[in-house]
């Protein structure tokens, strides 16, 4: 028959076992599989994971496992274990693509230490229903420590110089105020294009405490992506779920997210730490907060006289400089790169830095 003798007596003793079907295929798979995970840790698993997600933070595999050690969980399966388990009970949903970067090189930033650089954008307009009244809109003016993730919100109700500065000071009294301060384009931060050389609510502000202001390019939302992916989990675990009716209850439901982002989020680029946890690794630094004998600034700040703000903006085949709707023609060697204009307030001067080294300098009177 050309087969082998173990062949023939495995087929004889399935013949002689008696059963109807003895000359079936069997099951190969292994009554005893050893390094199996368990019942109890895979049940620890999917009951962890459903706390994190009702706690509205991260619950995928890597926060399930930072999770279980802090709690002491001994003998811990590995990410791809949790991965697989969390899988096959349905636990998971999609992720979102990565951002590929175009090749053109962008200014570059230390984010290591905390309050070194914080982003800072606007959610909204959103709107509260009182008691069948007329909807109240506000706006939520959220910052982003880079180094830490310590995040503060504060709701506004117009976007009004008077109202960004209140909100503003309000968010430095719990984080301290930064040495860079990184927004997009909006009016409310830096002023009208009917006046671009007038300095703003927003660049007055921050010149007068020795802050940085750094302004994105237009239409690349994407270079403030720490605040704005803060934003969307901002609207999905709290504006979109959380009922509010009158201002007292949006200010207290916005207080309690900061504290509760700071305190039980973590993050794969802290090393599974949370923004609080990563602030105690730099007890020995100083930060400076605003002196709280000192009234909140107005829209009646003083013209400054020293510092610097900075515009980055990418230069297009025509070569134009667009700064706050005035533009200036660079030389062709300057298209389709990024480049920082810095006005230098005490000088009177436009700098127009490429890849950290000055190419040109215009007179820049302000207003």
């Amino acid at each position: 028959m050309g087969k082998s003798k173990a062949w023939f007596f495995k087929w004889l003793d399935r013949y002689r076992c008696g059963e109807v079907k003895w000359y079936t295929d069997r099951q190969r798979t292994p009554k005893q599989v050893s390094g199996k995970t368990s019942s109890e840790m895979e049940e620890i698993i999917k009951l962890t994971r459903q706390n994190l997600y009702n706690e509205d933070v991260f619950c995928g595999a890597q926060a399930i496992h930072w999770e279980l050690t802090e709690l002491g969980v001994p003998e811990l399966p590995s990410l791809r274990t949790i991965n697989r388990i969390i899988s096959r009970n349905d636990l998971t949903h999609r992720r979102t693509g990565r951002y590929e970067p175009k090749g053109v090189p962008y200014p570059q930033f230390n984010t290591k230490v905390p309050n070194h650089r914080h982003q800072l954008d606007f959610v909204g307009p959103r709107h509260l229903r009182t008691n069948g009244e007329k909807a109240l809109r506000f706006y939520s003016l959220n910052v982003v420590d880079l180094a830490t993730g310590r995040c503060g919100v504060q709701p506004i109700y117009s976007k009004s110089g008077d109202a960004v500065y209140g909100a503003i000071w309000d968010i430095w009294k719990r984080l301290g105020m930064p040495r860079h301060l990184q927004v997009d384009n909006e009016f409310a931060f830096y002023g009208s294009p009917t006046h671009p050389r007038g300095m703003g609510p927003l660049i007055r502000l921050c010149l007068k405490y020795g802050i940085d202001l750094w302004f994105i390019p237009p239409s690349e939302p994407w270079r403030n992506s720490v605040v704005e992916q803060f934003n969307n989990h901002l609207q999905q675990k709290f504006l979109d779920r959380v009922v509010m009716e009158n201002k007292e209850e949006l200010r207290e439901g916005s207080l309690k997210y900061e504290y509760k982002h700071n305190s039980r989020y973590r993050y794969s680029k802290l090393g599974g730490k949370t923004p609080l946890a990563t602030l105690e690794n730099h007890n020995g630094l100083k930060f400076l907060f605003p002196n709280p004998e000192e009234p909140i600034p107005t829209m009646s700040l003083t013209k400054p006289k020293t510092g610097r703000y900075h515009l980055i903006r990418h230069i297009r085949g025509d070569g134009v400089l667009n700064v706050f709707g005035e533009k200036f023609k660079l030389p062709p060697e300057l298209n389709y790169e990024y480049v920082v204009a810095t006005v230098d307030v005490e000088q009177q001067r436009l700098l127009i830095i490429h890849d950290q080294k000055q190419k040109l300098d215009f007179g820049y009177k302000l207003r």
